[in-house]
């Protein structure tokens, strides 16, 4: 990535990370709030490839981090690996479809959550699975669908697209 390219995406994590903690968390239903820092990091995978996308997932999340209360470090490794599981599940994929888009970011935000609320089980807070992970996919998977395209928008606009893999290039293609 070139500096101009760190610019851009510093710009829309910053945007993101605005718009997350200054519209979103006050939306609340029973608790929850739309999750748009998972979808990014999402986003990123998707755009960016599976290893520059779980970087950027990774710098999302230590972002979020900042502003829960779980243990520090949680919310980048799940942004971290969604973006690599979604930049890796969509990496043989035409992209030619808006919807496939949508599907994938919200998919990928959807599993960001539910990875986040076995995380934090794990790591002992009891109510985790049980009490708000429901509301939070309630309210998050609708929101995510809706904020796919604007995000994804503003992912493509910030982060080089991937280059295509050696195994996905046919050898009669490498002479012409």
């Amino acid at each position: 990535m070139t500096t101009a390219d760190v610019a851009r995406t510093s710009l829309v994590v910053f945007v993101v990370l605005v718009v997350q903690h200054a519209l979103l968390d006050s939306v609340r239903v029973d608790g929850a709030h739309p999750e748009v820092m998972f979808l990014l990091a999402a986003a990123a995978g998707y755009v960016g490839g599976a290893e520059r996308g779980a970087a950027i997932g990774f710098f999302v999340g230590l972002l979020a981090d900042l502003f829960v209360s779980t243990p520090f470090g949680l919310s980048a490794l799940v942004g971290c690996l969604v973006a690599f599981a979604t930049g890796t599940a969509t990496s043989g994929l035409v992209r030619s479809s808006r919807g496939l888009a949508v599907v994938s970011l919200t998919a990928g935000t959807v599993a960001a959550l539910v990875g986040y609320g076995v995380l934090t089980a794990v790591l002992g807070r009891p109510g985790a699975l049980s009490v708000d992970l429901a509301p939070t996919l309630v309210v998050a998977t609708p929101a995510a669908a809706l904020l796919a395209v604007p995000v994804h928008a503003l992912v493509r606009w910030a982060v080089p697209p991937a280059a295509p893999s050696a195994s996905s290039v046919s050898p009669g293609a490498l002479g012409r």
